[in-house]
């Protein structure tokens, strides 16, 4: 084992250090040494990388580096991305230098029966899949590890974001995949990884086609065609929207969009290479049920997830109901129709502010969305939910006197905190919220029978509807029909409280 010193392309004088012990991490393209510290890894190329490719690897450590991370907002991203800092050169081999994962992103415990994978990359894989979770499967993982629903919507959002942001500086992923996406379901965080592979429209083009499971149907069904023929598509910013849509299903609901029962052709390769491209069809889509899962072709390991009839797409709400039909039946074979990252973002957002907590204490999922029914209860245990519900609808002024609905509601349950995103429609819930713009301005308890709003910042709220002011400090009843006004400010909104579960 030695230590060996490399230098820097980009900063004449600039060193790093790393330890060779013979016996590299063997990546896809590259061979990975730590450094002394293991505060970050050089990871070089195996083949010699040409004009082209050195050019991109300079932009990536240069000038992008610097536009992500060096404004407003960066701070954020340089948790999102492993991004590499620096290129090096030993010899003809090119190298990147790339910090390490943060340490929540290593299994502590792994599987729940043996320490096989204590100390592995929590790739995504693990848990978008349902035999992971499965009580009956000896290689499932420990209950420690695996979070709970509302956890994976977190982690969704945080994905969307290092898309959106990618696709605004122009670039695209290229090879979105769980592969290639750390997530660790206890902190809600999410890392994207191999950064190194980002395509520039028209400057660099894709190194590779994807990740199975995540390769967009038009690739694959034009894979078989010369790199230069007109009809041969391949990774863009459009073929990361398909692989977002699949993630996003897949860390929701444990199961592909496009694997069901369907066969196309009784080569198992070809049946695949059709089923995932030129034939792709949602197993899900309300129009044709051919593609629905056999369940006695099912592995039982993947039960009840694999059952798209007990537990539908639409239980992930309204909004992701929209972009998974707009994703996977409308975009499926249209990719200009996939509906944007930011879309994404916003609706798994807003699908939070629809969520309860599950009354039963054994249920695995913890959480689930609001179905809007009279009755509503966990699709995942079945547990009713246990008393009222109060439903906040919010209203904003779409010119002086007249209020007109957001298509946005809260939902309200014991110590839920209301935050300035839900009083003032100006104020965005992204990445770039201040600290104190992510400061509760009030909460919800149910306090002697009934559900109160406790004023903790509101300057001007009010109850209309008995037209007195909510001084801060003091708190309000939650009664049907009863009208607040939130704030007075440009953007302010008015909230109409439905008490549901009666």
């Amino acid at each position: 084992m030695s230590t060996k010193t490399v230098q820097s392309v980009i900063n004449a004088g600039k060193t790093y250090q790393y330890v060779d012990n013979g016996e590299p991490m063997r990546g896809g393209m590259k061979d990975v040494y730590f450094s002394p510290d293991k505060s970050y890894v050089v990871a070089f190329y195996r083949e010699q990388q040409d004009y082209a490719s050195r050019e991109r690897l300079r932009k990536i450590v240069t000038d992008y580096y610097n536009s992500f991370f060096n404004r407003e907002g960066g701070d954020y991203y340089k948790e999102l991305y492993c991004w590499p800092t620096d290129m090096v050169e030993a010899g003809a081999k090119v190298g990147l230098v790339v910090p390490c994962y943060h340490s929540n992103f290593f299994f502590k415990k792994g599987y729940a029966a043996n320490d096989l994978i204590k100390g592995k990359e929590k790739e995504g894989k693990w848990f978008a899949s349902p035999k992971f979770r499965n009580k009956q499967f000896t290689l499932r993982l420990d209950e420690a590890e695996l979070g709970n629903w509302l956890s994976y919507f977190q982690i969704c959002v945080n994905i969307a974001r290092g898309v959106k942001r990618l696709h605004a500086a122009g670039l695209a992923h290229s090879d979105l995949s769980y592969k290639n996406v750390l997530v660790d379901p206890v902190s809600k965080s999410a890392a994207i990884i191999d950064i190194d592979g980002l395509v520039v429209p028209g400057l660099f083009p894709p190194d590779v086609i994807g990740t199975a499971d995540f390769i967009a149907p038009e690739v694959l069904a034009t894979k078989h065609l010369d790199l230069k023929d007109p009809n041969r598509k391949l990774p863009s910013r459009l073929t990361d929207l398909h692989a977002l849509a699949v993630m996003i299903y897949m860390y929701l609901l444990y199961r592909h969009p496009l694997k069901g029962g369907k066969v196309h052709d009784l080569d198992a390769e070809k049946d695949d290479l059709l089923s995932m491209g030129e034939k792709a069809l949602f197993t899900e889509h309300p129009q044709d049920a051919s593609n629905r899962p056999k369940l006695n072709h099912v592995n039982p390991k993947e039960l009840p997830w694999a059952d798209v009839a007990k537990l539908p797409y639409t239980i992930t709400g309204p909004y992701l109901k929209e972009l998974f039909y707009q994703a996977f039946v409308k975009g499926l074979h249209q990719p200009t129709e996939r509906p944007p990252a930011e879309m994404w973002e916003q609706a798994l957002l807003k699908t939070t502010d629809l969520m309860q907590p599950c009354s039963n204490a054994a249920c695995e999922q913890k959480w689930y969305v609001f179905d809007n029914t009279n009755s509503p209860k966990c699709p995942f245990c079945g547990t009713p939910h246990k008393g009222t519900l109060p439903v906040l609808d919010l209203y904003y002024e779409f010119k002086p006197t007249v209020w007109k609905p957001e298509n946005h509601r809260l939902m309200v349950y014991n110590n839920q905190y209301l935050f300035q995103w839900h009083v003032n429609r100006n104020v965005i819930r992204n990445e770039k919220l201040t600290a104190a713009q992510k400061v509760p301005v009030g909460y919800f308890v149910f306090h002697q029978n009934k559900w109160v709003l406790v004023n903790q910042q509101l300057t001007t709220l009010k109850d209309l509807t008995e037209d007195k002011e909510i001084p801060i400090g003091s708190m309000v009843e939650l009664t049907d029909g009863k009208r607040l006004l939130l704030s007075r400010e440009e953007g302010g909104r008015v909230v109409i409280i439905t008490i549901a579960n009666k």
